[in-house]
Formats: structure tokens, C-alpha cells, sequence
């Protein structure tokens, strides 16, 4: 598994709310849903690292 860097984000409470109804939906803890959507932005962004296989 890929190391962790724990950090602290400040966030409002409605959209925390909404984040964790969302990963509760998914079957995700908050902290994977917020990886998930985090990727994902960086997908579509193109900013994602590629890895060296």
C-alpha cells in the first residue's frame, strides 16, 4: 500500500456533510471518498502523476 501523508483541511460543515452522505452512498469511508474525488479532479485536470511501470 501506498504511503499516507496526514494533513489537517478545513472545510465547511455543509459540504462535509454532503461529502460524507456521498461516501456513505459508495460504501467509502469520508477519507477514501475524498481520495476518490481528489483523483479524480486530477484526472480531468491532467495534472495526475503517471506512474513508471
Amino acid at each position: 500500500m501506498a504511503q499516507r501523508k496526514p494533513f489537517l483541511l478545513r472545510v465547511d460543515p455543509k459540504v462535509l456533510d454532503a461529502v460524507q452522505k456521498w461516501a456513505n452512498d459508495d460504501l467509502r469511508s469520508l477519507n477514501g471518498q475524498i481520495e476518490f474525488l481528489l483523483r479524480r479532479a486530477l484526472k480531468d485536470a491532467g495534472r495526475e502523476k503517471k506512474n513508471k511501470e
